[in-house]
């Protein structure tokens, strides 16, 4: 079965489940899926329900799209995500992102929890994503590219929407809400960097680093999509730092956990602007 005729069959499962036509896309990553019970109204599909969905496996990660409305937009929140390091290809973690546009949607919130190489950040900031690297060792549009879904050679030098990012900053003003900004590195994971690959990427540019965001920005940006991306510094992953706790997932989810409310007001007044 072609791509497209995937997207086809999972676009008319869901449109068949509500009228809401979503004009904004929320990728919700590690412990910060509780935005999602901000929808109003909201149909909630659990993924193994919508033809061609992966299967969420990562706690944290609910495994559900929630449709309705979220700061007077109709939206639609992917609550939790798929990654490379599951054995997704990447064309599977990306999927949904084909599905989101299908919907109607135009514009795509990607968030994230990862760890800050750059020592100005704290954890529990949130950043405002500017660019990114790629070293996952893939990207998702390698193989055949179908034109309809986009080009073959998209343009990535601005991958990351600069009036959304302005947007961002200036709702952060509003709020009284520190907003860093910077270069996401995405790695495939599954396993923490080492000090030697953290002072790696700091070296070439990357101010925080994660195991997601990039393959479905590229989606994005290949379905050409308008994107935000916001990361949660959940721990300061400084190479030279690195000291004898070792980091956990748990930790990770516990410091999204805490960041939640003020990461929350910060995209409700985002999407109210868009």
């Amino acid at each position: 079965m072609k791509l497209r005729e995937k997207i086809e069959a999972a676009q008319k499962k869901i449109t068949g489940l509500t009228t809401v036509k979503p004009v904004i896309g929320l990728i919700l990553g590690s412990g910060l899926g509780d935005l999602a019970n901000e929808i109003e109204d909201a149909v909630v599909v659990p993924y193994k329900e919508i033809p061609h969905f992966p299967e969420s496996t990562v706690e944290g990660h609910a495994g559900q799209l929630v449709i309705g409305t979220l700061a007077g937009k109709p939206v639609v929140a992917m609550q939790g995500r798929f990654h490379f390091y599951e054995g997704y290809s990447q064309q599977e973690v990306v999927f949904p992102v084909y599905v989101l546009k299908a919907l109607g949607v135009k514009c795509l919130i990607a968030t994230n929890a990862a760890g800050g190489m750059n020592p100005a950040f704290l954890p529990g900031d949130l950043m405002v994503i500017t660019d990114h690297l790629n070293f996952t060792g893939a990207n998702p549009l390698i193989g055949p590219n179908d034109d309809e879904l986009g080009p073959r050679f998209p343009d990535m030098s601005q991958a990351y929407t600069p009036a959304l990012r302005e947007l961002a900053h200036r709702v952060a003003d509003k709020l009284g809400t520190r907003l860093q900004q910077g270069v996401y590195a995405g790695v495939s994971g599954p396993t923490y960097m080492t000090a030697a690959e953290l002072i790696m990427l700091r070296r070439v540019g990357g101010d925080a680093v994660g195991m997601s965001t990039v393959p479905e920005v590229i989606a994005a940006r290949h379905a050409g999509l308008d994107v935000l991306g916001i990361s949660c510094i959940t721990d300061m992953a400084v190479g030279e730092d690195l000291g004898s706790e070792p980091l956990t997932h748990e930790q990770v989810v516990e410091v999204a956990n805490r960041t939640k409310p003020v990461f929350m007001n910060l995209i409700k007044g985002i999407v109210q602007e868009i």
